[in-house]
C-alpha cells in the first residue's frame, strides 16, 4: 500500500534519489527502483527441494543476488526436472523443464522469447544434468532470442573429439561463459579453443561466519575434549571416505582422542541406484577396524547453520575425493571459510587454493599420507591456526556477497540500458560494536571478529563510538543505546586530565600507556571535543543528569583548545563547537571557532593555487574534515568567507577522490601532494574512516547547498563499503556487523577493529538521516 503524501523538493529535482529512497513504516531506509517492471532474468538449475550441489549452489547465489540487487533485476527460477527427479517447490516458480520431456525445451523456449521483460537466461550446465539431451539442450540455446550465460560446473581436461565439439557447440551459442577457477579457464581455452574474452571467472562462493568460539560450540554438539576430524556432503564412493577411515588407526594412536564426523546423507541418485551400499561398506571396515569409539555418522542433509556450526568446532577438515576432475568444491570451499585447516587430494580447485600454507595436499587414495599429516597439524595447535587464518583471508574474495556482484556486473555489461546496479543499504547491525565494547569503553582492535583486549582502548574509537551512537538514538530513541553512550562518555571523562587535556591509550588494565607522552595527542583531543559537542546537541532527548554532566564537562574540555594547532585538532573542535553551539549559543563558542577558522583560512591563502584549492600542500587523511569544519563555521557565524572556502575546498578535494562512478580515498601509502600532483597514485591504502569522514561531509553539504550531486556523490561513497571499489569486493560483513579494516592493492584486510566498524556506522546512519531529511514527505512504502 503506498500513502500519497505531498512531496516537498524546496529548490532542487533529487530525480536519482527519490526515485529510489522510501520510508517504511518501522522509520527504516530503503532503496527501491522505479515502480515500472524490472528486468528478469532466468535461472535454469535444479532447485531446492531437489538435495544437489547445484541446487544448493544456486539457492544461495540467488539469495545474495536478491540481497544485494533486489530492486535491480528480477531473477525467475526454472528447475531442471526429469522423469525420475521432480519435487514440490516452496519458491514461487515461473517455469519448470522436464528435461526428459520432448517438447520441454522448445516449450521453454518459446516462453522466454515472448516474455518481453525477460532479458537474459542463466544455465548452470553439469553433463549429467544434460547427458541424455544435449541435442536438445543445444537446440535450445539456437531458438532463445535472448543473451544466455552459461555457468561450466566441470570442465573436463584431454576431451575426445565427441565431447570438444560438443562444448563448442554450446559456448557458440551462449553470450558468455562462467567458470570457478583458473584451470577451467585455461582448459576451456587450449583445450576446447574458447575465446578468453568470452570466459568470466567466478569463484564458488561461501558464507559469511560469526567465527564463533570452537570449545564452546564443542559443548553444545557434546563434543568437549575432542579433537574434531570432519568431512561433509552427500556420500557417494567419489569422495574415498574409507581413505580417512584406513588413516585412523595411525592417527588414533597419536591422538587418543579423536573423532571424525562424516556429515550428510547418501546423495539421492545414489539411493536410487545402489540403495545405502557405500554407508554400509564404510559401517562395516569402521568395525573391522574398531573405530566405533573415534567415528561418528551425522545421517542429514543439515540445516546451513548447523552445519556452518560443526565446520566452526571442526580442529582439521579432510577432503578426500578420488575424481582427479572433480573441478570444484563447495563442500571444500565452506571449510575453509569457516576457519578449518585443510587436508585434502589435489581436485584443480584444491591445488588452486592451498598455496602459501593455507592446507596440505596429499596424493589420491594415500591412508599413510594422510595418518601423517594429520598427525603433524593436530600435535601443532598454532600451526591449526596459522592455517585456519591464512585460509580465511585466501577465501575471503569468495563471499556470497562478492560472487553477487561478480554475477551483477556480468548481468549489467550484457544487459547494457536495460541494467543500471543499485546497492541495497543493509539494515543497522549493532552486534560488533556491541561485542567491542566492555564496561570500560570499546576495545581498539579485532582479531578477524574476536576483539583482541591485549590492544587496549583508545580515546579515539570511544570518541567516534559515542557520536555513531548519539546518531543511532537520535533515529531510532531505544534506550538501550544510551548504555553504550554512558559507557563512552564515562571513557571520554576518564581520559580528561585535571589540566582540561586528554590522554588517549589505555591498556587492557585501565593503565594510560607510556604512548600518551611520546605521541602528539592533539588530534584526539580534537576528536574528544567533537564527540562532546555531538553528544550536547543532542540533549533534550537526553536523560537530564547525563546531559548536564555532558556540559559541565565540555565547558572542561574548552578550556585549552587554543593551544591546539594541529590542522585536523583545529578542525575536529571546531565541529564540536558547532554542535555544542546548537544547544547553547555564545560569544565565547563563537570567538573560539573565530579564531580557530581564522587560522585555516590563512593556511588556505597561503597554499592555494589556480589547481590546488586546498589549506595544504599535500592531501593526506581525514581531509574531508577541513572543508565541513570550515561549513560548520560559515553556520556558527555566519562569515561568508568560510562558506565559499568551504565550498571551493571540497569540490576540489571530490574532484580528486571521485574517479570512474566511485570514490577512491587517499592512500596511506602515499599522499598526494600539490608538486606532484600527477604522479599515480598507490593502489590501495584506502581506510574506511576516510570514506565514513567523506560521507558525513557530503552529508552536510548537501543540507545546506541543496545539491543533489552531493547526495548522488554520498550514495556512490557508501557504495565503496558494499562493494564498488577496486577489488569490487564487500568492506561491509553483515554477518558480524563489523567493517573490515582496509583496504589494499589485492586484498581486503579481514580484521574489524573499532576503527573501521565505528567509520561504517557513523556512514551507514548518516546516509539514513540525510535521506530522510529530503524524502519524510515522499510517499511511505508500508
Amino acid at each position: 500500500m503506498i500513502n500519497k503524501i505531498k512531496v516537498k523538493r524546496q529548490n532542487i529535482q533529487f530525480k536519482s534519489i527519490l526515485s529510489k529512497a522510501y520510508v517504511n513504516e518501522s522509520n527504516n531506509l530503503l532503496l527501491v527502483g522505479t515502480k515500472k517492471e524490472l528486468p528478469e532474468i532466468l535461472f535454469i538449475t535444479t532447485y531446492p527441494a531437489r538435495e544437489c550441489g547445484i541446487a544448493t549452489y544456486s539457492q544461495d547465489l540467488i539469495k545474495a543476488l536478491n540481497n544485494k540487487f533486489r530492486d535491480c533485476f528480477k531473477i525467475t527460477i526454472c528447475p531442471l526436472e526429469s522423469n525420475n527427479e521432480q519435487h514440490v517447490y516452496t519458491d514461487s516458480i515461473k517455469y519448470l523443464l522436464n528435461t526428459d520431456h520432448p517438447n520441454g525445451f522448445s516449450n521453454l523456449a518459446n516462453k522466454i522469447n515472448t516474455n518481453v521483460n525477460l532479458q537474459m537466461v542463466l544455465i548452470q550446465h553439469e553433463f549429467g544434468l544434460f547427458k541424455n539431451n544435449e541435442a536438445d539442450l543445444k537446440q535450445f540455446l539456437k531458438i532463445v532470442q535472448k543473451p544466455v550465460i552459461i555457468v561450466f560446473h566441470t570442465i573436463l581436461p584431454r576431451p575426445n573429439p565427441c565431447l570438444q565439439a560438443n562444448v563448442q557447440e554450446i559456448v557458440q551459442e551462449a553470450h558468455s561463459i562462467i567458470v570457478m577457477t583458473n584451470s577451467a579457464a585455461d582448459l576451456l581455452v587450449k583445450d576446447y579453443d574458447v575465446a578468453a574474452d568470452k570466459i568470466t571467472i567466478i569463484q564458488h562462493g561461501t558464507h559469511l561466519v560469526p567465527h564463533s568460539d570452537k570449545e564452546e560450540l564443542k559443548i553444545k554438539y557434546k563434543l568437549s575434549g575432542k579433537k574434531i576430524l570432519s568431512t561433509f556432503g552427500l556420500l557417494s564412493s567419489g569422495k574415498s571416505i574409507e581413505t580417512t577411515l584406513d588413516a585412523l588407526p595411525q592417527i588414533i594412536k597419536k591422538n587418543k582422542d579423536v573423532i571424525f564426523l562424516i556429515i550428510g546423507k547418501t546423495h539421492p541418485s545414489v539411493i536410487k541406484e545402489e540403495g545405502e551400499k557405500y554407508r554400509l561398506m564404510l559401517q562395516a571396515k569402521i568395525e573391522d577396524l574398531q573405530l566405533q569409539e573415534h567415528v561418528q555418522f551425522i545421517n542429514h542433509f543439515l540445516p546451513l547453520p548447523n552445519l556452518l556450526e560443526y565446520l566452526q568446532l571442526t580442529d582439521i577438515y579432510l577432503f578426500t575425493s578420488k575424481d582427479p576432475n572433480q573441478a570444484v568444491s563447495g563442500t571444500f570451499s565452506y571449510a575453509i571459510s569457516c576457519g578449518c585447516p585443510i587436508i585434502s587430494t589435489p581436485i584443480p580447485h584444491v591445488c588452486e587454493v592451498l598455496k602459501n600454507n593455507v592446507g596440505i595436499i596429499i596424493d589420491f587414495n594415500n591412508p599413510k599420507q594422510l595418518a601423517k599429516k594429520t598427525n603433524i597439524l593436530l600435535l601443532d595447535e598454532q600451526l591449526r591456526k596459522n592455517m585456519g587464518s591464512n585460509g580465511l583471508h585466501k577465501i575471503a574474495p569468495t563471499a556470497w556477497e562478492n560472487a553477487a556482484i561478480a554475477h551483477a556486473m556480468l548481468f549489467e555489461k550484457i544487459g547494457e540500458e536495460n541494467f543500471h546496479l543499485r546497492y541495497k543499504i543493509p539494515k543497522v547491525n549493532l552486534d560488533h560494536i556491541k561485542k567491542l565494547t566492555k564496561p570500560f569503553g570499546m576495545i581498539q582492535f579485532s582479531k578477524i571478529n574476536q576483539p583482541d583486549i591485549d590492544s587496549g582502548y583508545t580515546l579515539d574509537d570511544n570518541a567516534r563510538a559515542m557520536v555513531a551512537m548519539c546518531q543511532q538514538y537520535e533515529l531510532t530513541k531505544d534506550e538501550e543505546n544510551l548504555k553504550y553512550i554512558q559507557i563512552y562518555f564515562d571513557f571520554i571523562k576518564y581520559c580528561l586530565q585535571p589540566d582540561g587535556y586528554f590522554l588517549n591509550y589505555v591498556d587492557e588494565e585501565y593503565l594510560f600507556t607510556a604512548q600518551n607522552y611520546t605521541t602528539n595527542l592533539e588530534d584526539s583531543n580534537g576528536r574528544a571535543i567533537w564527540a562532546l559537542g555531538y553528544l550536547n546537541s543532542i540533549g533534550a532527548i537526553l536523560p537530564e543528569e547525563l546531559a548536564k554532566d555532558a556540559d559541565v564537562t565540555m565547558q572542561r574540555a574548552l578550556l585549552k583548545v587554543l593551544e591546539i594547532h594541529s590542522t585536523r585538532a583545529m578542525a575536529f573542535i571546531i565541529k564540536g563547537i558547532y554542535y555544542y553551539n546548537i544547544k547553547k549559543v555564545s560569544e565565547q563558542n563563537i570567538s573560539t571557532v573565530k579564531a580557530l577558522t581564522n587560522r585555516l583560512v590563512q593556511m588556505y591563502t597561503h597554499e592555494t593555487e589556480k589547481e590546488w584549492t586546498w589549506f595544504e600542500s599535500y592531501l593526506t587523511y581525514g581531509n574531508s574534515i577541513l572543508p565541513e569544519a570550515m561549513l560548520c563555521a560559515w553556520l556558527v557565524t555566519g562569515k561568508l568567507i568560510y562558506k565559499e572556502i568551504a565550498k571551493t575546498s571540497f569540490d576540489f578535494l571530490l574532484s580528486e577522490i571521485f574517479v570512474e562512478n566511485r570514490i577512491r580515498v587517499i592512500s596511506n601509502k602515499g599522499w598526494l601532494n600539490k608538486e606532484n600532483k600527477l604522479a599515480p597514485s598507490p593502489i590501495g591504502g584506502e581506510q574506511p574512516i576516510d570514506v565514513a569522514y567523506t560521507i558525513l561531509a557530503l552529508g552536510k553539504f548537501a543540507l545546506v547547498f541543496e545539491n543533489e550531486q552531493y547526495l548522488q556523490k554520498m550514495e556512490t561513497a557508501f557504495n565503496w563499503f558494499l562493494g564498488n571499489n577496486h577489488l569490487y569486493q564487500i568492506i561491509y560483513n553483515p554477518c558480524t556487523g563489523g567493517c573490515y579494516d582496509g583496504l589494499e592493492d589485492n586484498y581486503v584486510n579481514l580484521n574489524q577493529g573499532a576503527e573501521s566498524t565505528v567509520s561504517y556506522l557513523m556512514a551507514r546512519l548518516t546516509v539514513e538521516k540525510s535521506l530522510k531529511r529530503e524524502i519524510k514527505n515522499i510517499p511511505i512504502k508500508i
